[in-house]
């Protein structure tokens, strides 16, 4: 089943993000080259692609797991929790219904 990982930045959290960001995007990879990721992306703080110095308010990623309490331990073992970018995160089923 696939979950909804959604998860929400402290503020100010840009420099916390780019010093964890290699170990992050490894973890993201690791689940794409095992066919269960989804999608995955951060939530600019501003309309735009590239918000620059606003940053990011925080995150979502829907990935396949056996069980919510797996992808709760998955969630709690992001680089960005242990570095302090994540205020809050909320793990939720998704059901896929488009496309």
């Amino acid at each position: 089943m696939f979950y909804a990982i959604i998860s929400e930045d402290v503020p100010n959290s840009l420099e916390k993000r780019k010093g964890a960001r290699t170990d992050h995007l490894a973890r993201l990879n690791a689940l794409k080259d095992a066919g269960r990721l989804l999608l995955a992306g951060p939530h600019p703080a501003t309309d735009s692609e590239d918000p620059g110095l606003a940053g990011f308010t925080g995150s979502l990623v829907v990935a396949e797991f056996t069980s919510l309490e797996e992808a709760r331990t998955w969630a709690d073992a992001d680089p960005y929790v242990s570095a302090g970018v994540y205020a809050r995160v909320t793990v939720k089923p998704f059901k896929r219904v488009f496309p």
